[in-house]
């Protein structure tokens, strides 16, 4: 359960992932393209959603 908490990364740390601004990442999670949820204010993204997401857009989808 503990390596669950550790696969979530924040919204400054999907901008660094993906080389993006801000508002290029707002506009992926509220559109849903990168499934991630909020505490308040703050976003909480898991990291396998943003691998999920890289695969799609490559579409190097390996089963």
């Amino acid at each position: 359960m503990d390596n669950e908490i550790e696969d979530l990364i924040t919204l400054d740390e999907l901008c660094e992932s993906l080389c993006i601004g801000r508002n290029a990442a707002y506009n992926l999670l509220n559109n849903h393209e990168i499934k991630a949820f909020r505490i308040g204010r703050c976003w909480k993204i898991p990291r396998s959603s943003v691998n999920e997401y890289i695969l799609r857009k490559s579409h190097l989808n390996i089963s």
